[in-house]
């Protein structure tokens, strides 16, 4: 069964592309029509494409890696946040500093010094600083939250990125190439279809149609989480019976060497009980 389909679509504005002069003919097969100078996307493409990426994305979740969004857009922002904090994701919304996976080293460096900020101002190291001092170290804790704190718990590069306008996030996604990291876009028709591994043909200007196609793949990622969890449990459920079996095994050899030293205690008895009537 899809994830999505043609009305929820349609309904969310999925199909409005850009005007025709600003199309980008690597996104023809995508298109469906032309109405008013403006493309209209196909999206019967865009539902077997957002099903295509769900899966994709629900096999990295359950695989225990880690996908970061990204979408600086005014359009995205709280859509991203929202959805990627509901499957426990990364992500980026603010604004991308250049480096943040080529040079992940350092960014981690930036949230280590943000975690010794905190550390310091909550054990009292702070209180002797002058008021200035207090403030410009306030303020340096600020802006590290507004940029790094949504992967303050990032410890290694993502395994996948999912961008909201590949044209905007052309840097995020330069640098996931450089890494040969999968990208998955929402892609518009004023783009290249062929900088991203996973295509999700859509407006990715409205805040609906942006949303829709987010749920759909965030549902897909819980979805893995879920397995993930369950085959955990299986799986510790599993090596305690084998500990168990394991046990018992030992206690049976036990039985059974002690058997033979039992049966003996008797014939050695009747042996001394004959010796003593002699």
């Amino acid at each position: 069964m899809s994830r999505t389909n043609f009305d929820q679509l349609l309904q969310a504005g999925c199909h409005f592309g850009h005007l025709r002069r600003k199309w980008n003919p690597a996104m023809a097969p995508y298109i469906f029509m032309e109405r008013n100078g403006i493309h209209i996307i196909d999206l019967h493409k865009t539902v077997a494409k957002v099903d295509e990426a769900a899966e994709a994305l629900k096999n990295i979740a359950k695989s225990g890696k880690k996908i970061l969004f990204v979408s600086t857009k005014k359009q995205a922002k709280d859509v991203i946040a929202e959805k990627a904090t509901s499957v426990n994701m990364p992500y980026i919304n603010e604004r991308w500093a250049g480096g943040m996976l080529t040079n992940f080293q350092t960014i981690r460096k930036a949230i280590k010094k943000m975690a010794n900020i905190d550390k310091l101002m909550n054990d009292g190291t702070f209180s002797n600083l002058s008021k200035r001092e207090l403030l410009q170290i306030t303020r340096q804790r600020a802006k590290l939250e507004k940029n790094l704190g949504s992967i303050s718990e990032l410890t290694r590069l993502p395994s996948a990125l999912f961008v909201v306008d590949i044209c905007k996030e052309h840097i995020a996604i330069k640098e996931a190439q450089r890494l040969g990291i999968p990208v998955f876009g929402i892609v518009d028709t004023n783009a290249n279809p062929n900088e991203v591994d996973f295509v999700i043909p859509a407006n990715d200007d409205a805040k609906d149609s942006i949303d829709v196609i987010l749920s759909a793949c965030c549902a897909a990622i819980a979805e893995g989480l879920q397995e993930r969890k369950v085959e955990k449990a299986d799986e510790k459920a599993a090596n305690e019976q084998a500990e168990e079996a394991a046990e018992g095994k030992k206690r049976s050899r036990a039985r059974k060497s002690e058997a033979p030293a039992a049966a003996e205690a008797p014939a050695e008895a009747a042996e001394a009980a004959e010796t003593v009537a002699e």
